[in-house]
């Protein structure tokens, strides 16, 4: 499956948002689960977060949405 250009300029900042906050809501939430303020299942969100963060600026960085690839119209 070749990644061709479905989103744009737009979009690309959307995701690169979305993507930077995820990551940095993924850190302050590993910080609380690492000093104890939140059980240690917490890891898990820690690591979606940050995962999906890092997968919606890989997405801005290529101009690709996964969304748009699979057939559905979003509104950015």
């Amino acid at each position: 499956m070749a990644l061709e250009c479905n989103i744009g300029a737009a979009g690309k900042a959307a995701r690169l948002r979305l993507g930077l906050l995820g990551v940095a809501g993924g850190v302050a939430l590993g910080i609380l689960t690492a000093v104890g303020f939140l059980p240690s299942l917490a890891w898990w969100g820690v690591l979606g977060s940050i995962a999906g963060g890092s997968f919606a600026i890989w997405e801005a960085r290529a101009g690709w949405c996964i969304v748009r690839a699979m057939g559905f119209k979003t509104p950015v």
